[in-house]
C-alpha cells in the first residue's frame, strides 16, 4: 500500500536494572508514514501480546511533547533524528521503508533501567526537591503589575521554565551530565522576584544533590543544547555556575 513501510527493528530488551540486557530483531510490516514512532511501538506491543509474547517496555504519557516521558535513543540519537521535537512527535516519515532502526534507553547511571526502554528519572525529582521552591506570603495572589519584571528577565525564566525533564540532555552527553536540567530549573527561579529568598540556598543544594545522584561533570560540548526536545539554552549553565559560586563565596 502506498505510504506504508516495512521496517526492521533492533529494541533493546531487559528485564530490570539487576538483568543483562541484549538487543532482540522484529519487523513491522505496513507502517504509515503518519504514525508517530509511539504508535509505531504500539502496532509491535499488539503483535506480540497477540503472539503470547511480552509487550515492550517504554515510557509514555501526554504524547503530545509536553510531559517528557517518551525517552527513547533512536539511531544514535535522543528523541532521534529530529530536531526539536520529542519521540511521541517523531513521525514515521522521518524514515524510509526497508529502514533498520536501533532504539535504546536512557544510558546514565543516575537513570537505572526499570525495564527495557524504561529509566527511572526519580533523581531529577530529587534535584527539584533539593531547591525547586519558594516562600510567598499566603493569602490572595498578588495583581501581575505589582512585580514588575524586567521582559528580558521574563522572557529568559520562561525558556528556562520550558524544560520538561526528559533526560535527552543526559543521555546526549558523554559524562551523563545534568548541568542543563539543573541549570534551567536555578533559572527559572533566580530570574523572578519570587525567587530570590532561597535564591543563594537554591544553587548549593541543587548543584549539590546532582552531585549525589551520580551525573557527571559537564563536557563543554553543547551536545545537550543541540539535543533537547525544548531548545534549552547554555546560558542557563553559565547562569547557574554564577548563582553556585556566588552562593559559596557568600557563606564564607
Amino acid at each position: 500500500m502506498e505510504g506504508n513501510m516495512n521496517l526492521s527493528l533492533k529494541v533493546w530488551r531487559q528485564k530490570n536494572a539487576n538483568s543483562e540486557g541484549n538487543f532482540q530483531q522484529y519487523d513491522v510490516k505496513g507502517i504509515s508514514e503518519d504514525m508517530s514512532f509511539l504508535e509505531m511501538f504500539d502496532v509491535l506491543n499488539e503483535r506480540l501480546i497477540n503472539e503470547g509474547e511480552t509487550p515492550v517496555a517504554f515510557d509514555h504519557d501526554c504524547r503530545e511533547g509536553i510531559c517528557g516521558m517518551c525517552s527513547m535513543y533512536i539511531n544514535g540519537q535522543p528523541h532521534g533524528p529530529n530536531k526539536g521535537v520529542t519521540t511521541c512527535q517523531l513521525h514515521m516519515r522521518s524514515f524510509k521503508d526497508g529502514d533498520t532502526i536501533t532504539v535504546e534507553p536512557w544510558r546514565a547511571k543516575a537513570f537505572p533501567i526499570v525495564k527495557d526502554l524504561a529509566v527511572n528519572r526519580s533523581s531529577f525529582d530529587r534535584i527539584i526537591s533539593a531547591g525547586g521552591y519558594i516562600s510567598v506570603n499566603t493569602g490572595n495572589a498578588q495583581d501581575a503589575n505589582s512585580l514588575p519584571i524586567p521582559k528580558p528577565d521574563a522572557d529568559d525564566a520562561f525558556a528556562a521554565a520550558a524544560c520538561i525533564g526528559c533526560g535527552a540532555c543526559v543521555a546526549a552527553c558523554k559524562n551523563a551530565s545534568a548541568m542543563l536540567f539543573t541549570s534551567a530549573k536555578i533559572s527559572q527561579l533566580s530570574l523572578l522576584p519570587q525567587g530570590q529568598a532561597e535564591r543563594t540556598i537554591r544553587a548549593e543544594n541543587m548543584v549539590a544533590q546532582m552531585d549525589i545522584e551520580g551525573f557527571g561533570a559537564c563536557t563543554n560540548t553543547g551536545a545537550c543544547e543541540a539535543e533537547c526536545p525544548k531548545g534549552i539554552s547554555l546560558e542557563n549553565i553559565a547562569r547557574m555556575n554564577r548563582e553556585y559560586y556566588g552562593a559559596v563565596l557568600s557563606s564564607k
